[in-house]
């Protein structure tokens, strides 16, 4: 007997039926606005040539009643957000009709004018609709392959989070004090109480705000301001035109080593308050649900969580610039965090967990990540190794390949030369001399009046050299 043809994949309802379920169906209204008028793509803001977005994060403390207003404002946010999904994934499912950005906006109108939620007016419409464009946003890296399907927000575990367009709050920027001022949020009538521990930009006016709450109760203020970064000057090589470089090892022993030797120890921040946590989580679970003690406790675990990410970040923020200001090509192995961040399981699965727990404690993922947009902004190439390159087997005196070593080894003799070798330090050389060398590859290939670009990775050096 022979197998039934597949059935076809149910085809997208277009045109006026479409048009009809929307407003029959979904509760979705036509366009009113220019109605007579075709439909176009909105256009996002144009941003100067020659500048760089950059981000500036402030604390602040709000009054009880700004407080109050951006809780409500959060949770505004997130429930937008939810129906919003909703609305999308049944107008598919079940009807297999499309809903995009402009629908969900109309929705939102109409979920104003319903008496159930009509406490939605008393949230500024623009930080409504960002969150709908936030929405519209993981829908395009889920057709895009790059993420997974949107999911719901939760409260309690959902960053709080609202983003302010330029229509949605007003800047007074202080005469006495250039790049500091008064920010006053939309349905709000008094500033914000900013601690501005750095200038903006002088005359500059902030593009976009965006207002946040984290797991300790602290509100800050992220300013998205579009700068000119003026590129720091070239650093080459004593007594040569030949610029200077430096390979980076990352490891566990020691979180960072350079191709001179020196080390950045590492911090180890989750071991260090390891027998806090656990007492804070042992007096967690003893706590009924619900009770005023557990949120006490679950603050206090949460202030701690936040201590350790803010000493972290600062140490890798203080280290990258350096790094970026001292050298002109920064050479890093291209390392699969997710790939050595899988679960422990079967023999061995107790070893495995705290490697895991170190690969997460030393923040590598975030170094790779402030080093290229530092490298971007101030002039510099970050050359990115084949993973797959045998830094550390290989002797970076006769280039000699030596075996496999287990973790423990830290030093080794070669085999041929009968140098002994810093296992790290040995890494670090080698990736240096293997980035120099992808680095004059493809600035050897260039035209003169071109610059080398600020990324070279190993693995799409050949899309490198045809465009140059």
């Amino acid at each position: 007997m022979q197998e039934s043809a597949k059935k076809p994949k149910p085809k997208a309802v277009k045109g006026e039926e479409a048009k009809r379920i929307k407003r029959e169906t979904l509760g979705i209204g036509d366009r009113r606005k220019h109605h007579a008028r075709k439909a176009t793509p909105l256009k996002g803001h144009a941003k100067e040539p020659d500048t760089q977005d950059r981000l500036y994060r402030f604390r602040f403390y709000p009054t009880e009643e700004q407080a109050e207003q951006l809780q409500q404002t959060f949770g505004a946010c997130r429930w937008v957000y939810n129906e919003g999904l909703a609305l999308r994934s049944n107008a598919w499912e079940q009807h297999r009709v499309n809903v995009g950005f402009a629908e969900t906006c109309r929705a939102l109108t109409g979920w104003k004018r319903v008496e159930e939620t009509a406490w939605l007016k008393e949230v500024s419409s623009t930080v409504l609709q960002q969150s709908l464009r936030h929405l519209d946003q993981a829908f395009s890296r889920f057709f895009q392959g790059t993420a997974k399907y949107p999911s719901r927000k939760k409260k309690g575990r959902s960053r709080d989070s609202a983003t302010y367009v330029s229509t949605g709050f007003k800047w007074v920027e202080d005469p006495e004090r250039p790049g500091t001022g008064l920010i006053t949020l939309a349905k709000q009538s008094e500033p914000l109480d900013i601690r501005w521990s750095r200038a903006l930009p002088a005359g500059l006016v902030p593009v976009r705000l965006s207002v946040t709450r984290d797991r300790a109760g602290r509100y800050f203020v992220s300013t998205l301001v579009e700068e000119r970064i003026a590129p720091l000057p070239v650093v080459f090589l004593p007594g040569s035109r030949e610029p200077k470089a430096v390979g980076l090892d990352l490891g566990l022993a020691s979180l960072v080593t350079l191709d001179d030797g020196s080390k950045l120890d590492h911090p180890r921040l989750l071991k260090r308050y390891a027998e806090k946590l656990a007492r804070l989580q042992r007096e967690l679970h003893e706590k009924v649900k619900g009770s005023r003690n557990r949120n006490k406790i679950r603050q206090k675990i949460a202030r701690l969580y936040a201590l350790i990410s803010d000493v972290r970040r600062d140490l890798l923020d203080k280290f990258t610039t350096r790094l970026v200001r001292e050298n002109q090509v920064l050479v890093v192995e291209d390392l699969s965090i997710v790939t050595l961040l899988r679960p422990a399981r079967g023999k061995g699965r107790r070893r495995k967990a705290r490697l895991n727990e170190a690969i997460v404690d030393a923040g590598w993922g975030e170094l790779l990540r402030q080093l290229r947009y530092k490298c971007e902004w101030y002039g510099r190439t970050l050359v990115i190794v084949d993973r797959f390159f045998p830094s550390t087997r290989r002797c970076s005196a006769c280039h000699a390949k030596g075996p496999k070593m287990d973790v423990s080894v830290r030093e080794w003799t070669c085999a041929e030369c009968g140098v002994v070798h810093d296992r790290d330090v040995n890494a670090a050389v080698n990736l240096r001399d293997e980035g120099m060398r992808l680095y004059w590859s493809v600035a050897a290939a260039l035209p003169p009046e071109k610059k080398v670009p600020t990324v070279i990775k190993a693995s799409e050096l050949e899309k490198c050299l045809l465009a140059a």
